[in-house]
């Protein structure tokens, strides 16, 4: 099961201290969620049940060639971001900076053990709109845009 919130931000922290990873990933369907990622020098493939904050998840290890193989009869947008992982009280803020085709729209991210924990989480004052409930700002949603290239 995956809990999280989602948030926009306002003025983020200096991200130069924090660990990060280098994140692609690319949809074979939004209906449910059937997701590859490349993550570093892992690959996976994740399925993604319907819900807002809390939902089935499961992930499943891929090789680089069964991904690089998916990759192209994926649909739309390839998600590509930067992922900041930033210590926070007991939790970890997942900061995601977009680049390529959402360059400038940034993430913040919290996942929790429970439902209780994450309705009473206390957000830091740098993050803004909680649109954990819109679901504009999940990643299956983005890559599905009609994005205007110049």
């Amino acid at each position: 099961m995956e809990i999280e919130r989602k948030f926009l931000t306002g003025t983020i922290p200096d991200l130069t201290e924090y660990k990060y990873h280098e994140i692609s990933q690319a949809y074979l369907c939004t209906s449910p969620v059937v997701r590859i990622r490349k993550e570093d020098d892992n690959y996976y493939m994740t399925y993604k049940s319907k819900g807002m904050m809390a939902r089935e998840e499961y992930n499943l290890p891929l090789t680089k060639e069964s991904y690089e193989h998916l990759l192209p009869k994926a649909d739309g947008n390839i998600i590509a971001k930067k992922r900041y992982l930033i210590p926070y009280n007991n939790y970890t803020i997942e900061l995601d900076v977009f680049e390529g085709v959402f360059d400038g729209l940034i993430i913040a991210e919290v996942e929790f053990p429970s439902v209780e924990e994450a309705e009473s989480f206390k957000a830091p004052e740098w993050f803004k709109e909680d649109v954990t409930y819109d679901g504009k700002y999940h990643n299956s949603y983005l890559s599905s845009l009609k994005i205007k290239e110049d």
